[in-house]
């Protein structure tokens, strides 16, 4: 089995984050060698969930691992929310996606999640706390929606400003050296 590769995390307000993924049909070594590389990539980062859109792969797969010794992998493939609690709970979440941006989100308290493993078997889960939270917004990142979006439209420009600056410093800093760079006026489009 070769060593598992780094995967490249979308930065918001990449327009690649809204895109809807489709679901998984085949379950073969490519799939197993995504989830290899985003269970890695989600590791490294550090973090504790991880949607494929997130890695500009537009397919329905989460790896989540919630436990303190991160040794407690759940890989989603294909996932659907079948019940949720009309119990809210605020959480604070960040993203990957979104780095060093925290804020206070309500979810449903508990879910109760259908999906696959990696080799195709169905299989159900019921979550709460910690668990809940990661599921439900790594499903949001399978939709095409980043967890800002459930903040106020003043804190979304804030935070989308903020990274447009920062996007546009870093192209500025690296003119033609940094092929990652976004091109500032696509992303003001959205």
């Amino acid at each position: 089995m070769p060593n598992p590769v780094l995967l490249d995390i979308l930065q918001y307000p990449d327009p690649r984050l809204h895109i809807v993924a489709k679901p998984v049909i085949q379950f073969d070594e490519a799939l197993n060698t995504l989830v290899r590389n985003m269970s890695h990539t989600m590791y490294q980062a550090p973090g504790v969930g991880l949607a494929a859109t997130q890695v500009n792969v537009h397919q329905r797969v989460i790896c989540v691992d919630c436990s303190e010794d991160s040794n407690q992998l759940i890989v989603f493939i294909n996932p659907v929310i079948i019940s949720a609690s009309s119990d809210l709970q605020a959480w604070e979440e960040g993203c990957l996606s979104v780095p060093d941006v925290y804020e206070d989100i309500k979810r449903p308290k508990f879910v109760r999640v259908k999906a696959q493993d990696i080799q195709g078997n169905f299989f159900e889960l019921e979550a709460d706390e910690l668990l809940s939270v990661c599921i439900q917004h790594e499903i949001d990142h399978l939709n095409g929606k980043v967890f800002v979006q459930h903040l106020s439209q003043l804190k979304q420009g804030r935070i989308k400003n903020k990274f447009l600056k920062l996007a546009k410093s870093s192209k500025n800093t690296n003119k033609n050296t940094d092929k990652n760079t976004y091109d500032i006026h696509a992303m003001d489009s959205k």
